[in-house]
């Protein structure tokens, strides 16, 4: 047997496959292969099952139509720098948005009832059916502090036990309870859907605006405190007893996406977007704004450039030329100079109320970097110690046009340099003599904060917030959701030493090499190559070259509002701008509108 296998191997081994035909090889290397195949099965053995001994989870039916729903305002903070904005686009963006955020932790919380198979994975957003308004529609990387939204959302709040009752009153049977069409959105699909349910309480706060809410037709109904139908629903505490819907939401939200208050009775005539009347922005700089250049190491100026009058050392700002300029946006204004116009929206309307705008320094916010006080880095108009410093650029304003933040602290920084006078704010408010905005760079997304939004009453002067926040933390036995294991401050304190530490290394390292060798100033140059380009703080975290600096008011200026919105009108195929208000709007938004169509004219930031 050996010496037949002997044979047979020895015959295999002098198989001459150069006479072989490619068909014939090929069918051979697939003959092999399989044999490959089954010896490679044969040798492998599967592994047993594991039985569990757990049971299979199964699947509660959930039925929303058995849930009462309520209206709530949420105040909320995010950390922009990973969001594509606060708004959900249409088409796919790099990175998610806020709202993404907010949709998917409303539908892994059951909070609110969208018609979809999985809440985990909840698709696209759709807030529909929610009563869903928002604040601030804040751009990509811009982070928010008091961003507010309103929401209809489930409730613990048991739902009244009182049918439709029928009587007879000799004709024929008449309904004598809740009127059917009440509750005619919340059966056609199931209620998947966050409206208000038939035989349910909810409590609301007066209006902000009692003068522009629509007149009451009928008579209120009349509801007995003693009735047994609703005892349970009226025994029910609208705040201890309800789902803490703060908590909840933040631990299913990221961490750099915060909760911070809820509002339990909203006013009646509630809109997180119309009834706000004060929007509040600040953008964070330093002093230094960029890393000076020792004296004796700055290139000259190029060939015909005359030096500037009350230019600033390359790095250091003019606090108070910013100051000055910052008090020219007061009062009432329009600004169609200082944003970007979006044709789109057929915009006309530009002018703005701007209740405060200043410069303001940040408290206790030296980082430690002595150096930059050292006299070859030092501006001779900058105190020489206590600095890096922090600055903010604080606005209020009625409202906000897009991107209007942006332009307006790109144009203070250039006043901050020396580059343009204060006065340069009152010529690009002269929309009569400017009607076109010169182009130039708006300043960069990440410093700025949605501060604040205020919710005054329509009568009140001081615009004082007439919203009720309950602050995580405040509500009695709720203490640990603010700084128990797991709390908001425990989240954010995680969020903010992963900062810090990456902060407190990166500024020994400038320390460090700051101290190494010689001073500063004993520094040489042998010969310096080139010319200055000019340095154009826009925010960032390094200047922008500018070569010869073109003044503000001589760059090139774009069309007019007018020929902007006109040019766009007929390119989508209107007859002109007035067409496209009249019927575009009506065609899109309103498909059933009669007569005019109102266009919306406020863009927030």
């Amino acid at each position: 047997m050996q010496g037949e296998k002997g044979n047979e191997s020895a015959g295999e081994e002098k198989e001459d496959y150069t006479s072989w035909s490619q068909e014939k090889l090929i069918e051979r290397v697939t003959l092999l292969e399989n044999e490959l195949k089954t010896k490679n099965l044969r040798l492998t053995t599967p592994k047993p099952e594991q039985k569990s001994s757990k049971k299979p989870r199964a699947e509660r039916t959930f039925d929303p139509s058995k849930y009462s729903t309520r209206l709530i305002a949420l105040k909320l903070a995010y950390l922009g720098k990973r969001y594509n904005g606060f708004e959900c686009q249409k088409s796919v963006t790099p990175l998610p948005t806020i709202e993404e955020e907010l949709w998917k932790a409303f539908n892994k919380g059951r909070l609110i009832f969208p018609n979809i198979t999985n809440p985990l994975q909840p698709g696209e957003v759709n807030w529909e059916g929610c009563e869903y308004s928002k604040c601030g529609r804040t751009d990509k990387g811009v982070s928010a502090f008091g961003q507010v939204i309103g929401i209809r959302v489930r409730s613990n709040r048991p739902l009244g036990k009182r049918k439709e009752k029928k009587v007879t009153d000799g004709v024929g049977e008449v309904g004598m309870g809740e009127d059917p069409s009440l509750g005619a959105e919340v059966e056609l699909d199931g209620g998947f859907n966050t409206y208000a349910r038939n035989n349910s309480i909810e409590m609301a706060s007066p209006a902000l605006a009692p003068s522009r809410l629509p007149e009451q037709e009928g008579p209120t109904p009349e509801l007995g405190l003693s009735d047994p139908d609703f005892e349970e629903a009226l025994n029910f505490d609208p705040v201890a007893d309800e789902i803490p819907y703060c908590s909840l939401l933040n631990r299913l939200l990221p961490p750099d996406i915060r909760i911070l208050a809820w509002c339990p009775a909203p006013p009646q005539d509630f809109s997180a977007r119309f009834s706000c009347r004060e929007r509040q922005y600040r953008y964070f700089f330093t002093q230094p704004a960029f890393m000076p250049t020792p004296t004796q190491l700055e290139l000259p100026n190029q060939k015909g450039q005359a030096p500037l009058e009350g230019k600033m050392r390359d790095g250091w700002l003019d606090i108070d030329k910013m100051r000055e300029a910052a008090k020219l946006f007061e009062g009432d204004h329009d600004f169609r100079n200082f944003c970007k116009v979006d044709p789109g929206k057929q915009i006309t309307n530009f002018e703005r109320r701007i209740f405060f705008s200043d410069i303001q320094e940040v408290d206790d916010s030296t980082s430690g970097l002595a150096f930059v006080n050292d006299a070859a880095l030092a501006s001779e108009s900058v105190p020489q110690s206590g600095n890096p410093r922090i600055y903010t650029f604080t606005l209020h304003g009625s409202a906000f046009l897009w991107h209007q933040v942006r332009h307006m602290v790109a144009i203070l920084f250039l006043v901050g340099q020396g580059l343009e006078k204060p006065s340069i704010i009152s010529e690009l408010l002269d929309v009569e003599k400017n009607p076109g905005r010169p182009i130039y760079e708006m300043a960069t997304d990440t410093p700025l904060v949605l501060w604040n939004c205020v919710f005054p009453r329509e009568d009140d002067p001081e615009r004082k917030d007439a919203i009720q926040w309950h602050y995580v933390g405040d509500d009695t036995g709720t203490g640990d959701y603010k700084y128990g294991t797991a709390g908001i401050m425990d989240e954010l304190w995680k969020v903010w030493r992963e900062r810090k530490i990456d902060e407190m290394l990166a500024g020994t390292l400038l320390n460090v090499v700051a101290q190494q060798g010689l001073d500063a100033g004993e520094l040489t140059l042998t010969r310096k190559k080139g010319s200055r380009s000019q340095k154009v703080f826009d925010g960032g975290d390094m200047p922008r070259l500018q070569g010869i600096y073109t003044p503000v008011m001589k760059k090139l200026k774009m069309d007019s509002v007018d020929v902007i919105n006109e040019r766009y009108a007929v390119r989508k195929g209107f007859e002109n701008s007035a067409d496209m208000k009249l019927q575009g709007f009506r065609r899109l938004n309103n498909p059933g509108a009669v007569g005019d169509t109102p266009v919306v004219d406020d863009v927030d930031e």
